[in-house]
């Protein structure tokens, strides 16, 4: 939604907007645009000229007070899947989907076309992007708009359409497929069509961009009736990443495609899923027609994105870093990468499982998803407000899951339990990394001092 008030921002639009008293990620950018947000949910919230109302699914959605009274003025009402839509209609729009990656990989698209002189119009899902002033922009004379594309539903109260539906796409990428969101969708067959129907406003002469990689993707591809571009480590891959080497907290990697071999690029972001999203940025700006020598420029200058491998801070030589990972494949690539980073650093992962649906639906997943952290500690799972069923599963019972393919395992069901974990625990040269899509993140400011306290 922040990325979206940018846009309306730079549009000459005035903006105004109400959420919970919760933190967020996005908070910092707000403050910058000086976009006020008011506290809890009124009708008294709405401007006395107000022209348009866009809610998101969340805090009951269209039954939400202030859309509800909107409605009764007749002011017009989109759900932000909707709005995001409109916004970029009429412009040549970059669609980035997948379970994984879709923030990255946007964000390194709109990072590149931006480093390439071509100026789009971008709305990504993420606090902040480190390279960009922030996460969200519209620019009229551009043609293009990057947009994050969620597979999630539109309102889960009312709207069960796939929020991605909603564009039309002109080059879209998907990242990876997995099963995921089990609330909505009952098996990988349902993805699967949800990501057809996606697919499906791409011209003939548009482009579909995909990572040969990801089984799913692959057995995706067998599926669609019109040509693609895949892009992976694989020799079957039409941009083949066929050489990288970690030196210095940098990757250097080369491509290859239709037989010619690119110059080396450098990237600053680590793990093979980096590596792919990189590519994955730049099969779509060079087929939008960026140059090999602006793409080279371009990656080497691209810093990341907010809750994603994100270093908070070191203290006592012990690092913390943040990452919003909070599905099994993410968490493995995440802790993969970490571990090639930090070859000789005791890794411990802090992870907060993301609705009760999930964690049941794909357990055995989570529960093998840690075999390279030293210690692993598991927090409460951290329940959707749309979820009224634990589904018979604890958090305890989700923590000795996890033991049983992990020697060290710790339940720490909160801020308290963890921060006296680490304490305890924790020593000089360990590796912290906050995980999920949870709250936990909000606790790093105290995770900080503790760390502070430890004796060398």
């Amino acid at each position: 939604m922040t990325a979206l008030a940018l846009c309306a921002l730079d549009l000459g639009k005035k903006v105004s907007g109400s959420d919970t008293a919760e933190v967020f990620p996005t908070d910092a950018v707000l403050k910058t645009r000086k976009l006020k947000v008011k506290l809890g949910f009124s009708p008294k919230n709405l401007p006395r000229n107000c022209d348009l109302v866009i809610y998101t699914g969340a805090h009951q959605g269209s039954d939400n007070p202030e859309v509800v009274a909107a409605q009764a003025k007749n002011i017009p009402v989109l759900s932000h899947a909707q709005a995001l839509g409109l916004f970029s209609s009429g412009k040549q729009v970059v669609a980035v989907s997948g379970v994984g990656g879709k923030s990255t990989v946007s964000a390194l698209i709109a990072h590149l076309l931006t480093a390439a002189g071509f100026q789009p119009s971008y709305a990504v899902g993420a606090g902040a992007i480190f390279s960009l002033p922030a996460p969200g922009r519209f620019n009229s004379r551009s043609p293009y708009f990057v947009a994050e594309a969620d597979e999630f539903i539109t309102d889960p109260l009312k709207n069960l359409t796939p929020r991605f539906h909603y564009l039309t796409p002109y080059m879209a990428v998907i990242t990876n497929l997995e099963y995921d969101h089990p609330d909505v969708y009952p098996s990988l067959d349902s993805v699967f069509d949800s990501f057809i129907k996606f697919l499906q406003p791409v011209p003939k002469n548009g482009f579909i961009i995909i990572n040969i990689d990801n089984p799913r993707c692959k057995q995706f591809i067998s599926r669609l009736n019109r040509p693609v571009i895949t892009y992976g480590f694989s020799p079957l891959a039409d941009w083949q990443i066929i050489s990288h080497h970690l030196a210095d907290k940098k990757q250097f990697f080369t491509l290859k495609v239709k037989g010619v071999t690119w110059p080396e690029m450098i990237l600053t972001l680590p793990g093979n899923y980096n590596l792919l999203n990189a590519t994955a940025a730049i099969v779509t700006a060079y087929n939008l027609g960026a140059s090999t020598q602006k793409l080279q420029a371009g990656i080497k200058t691209f810093t990341g994105v907010k809750r994603r491998f994100e270093l908070i801070s070191e203290v006592k030589k012990i690092s913390l870093y943040d990452d919003y990972a909070h599905h099994p494949t993410e968490i493995k690539a995440v802790l993969q990468a970490a571990r090639e980073w930090f070859p000789d650093r005791r890794l411990i992962p802090i992870f907060q499982s993301h609705t009760y649906s999930r964690t049941k639906a794909l357990l055995t997943e989570f529960s093998q998803s840690f075999s390279q952290a030293d210690l692993v500690v598991i927090n409460d799972i951290f329940a959707s407000a749309r979820e009224k069923d634990n589904l018979g599963l604890t958090s305890k019972s989700f923590s000795n899951s996890v033991a049983k393919h992990h020697r060290q395992v710790y339940y720490c069901p909160g801020k308290a339990a963890t921060l006296a974990f680490i304490k305890h625990y924790c020593r000089s040269g360990d590796i912290l990394i906050t995980l999920g899509a949870g709250n936990n993140w909000l606790w790093h400011k105290e995770i900080l001092w503790t760390l502070s306290k430890i004796k060398s």
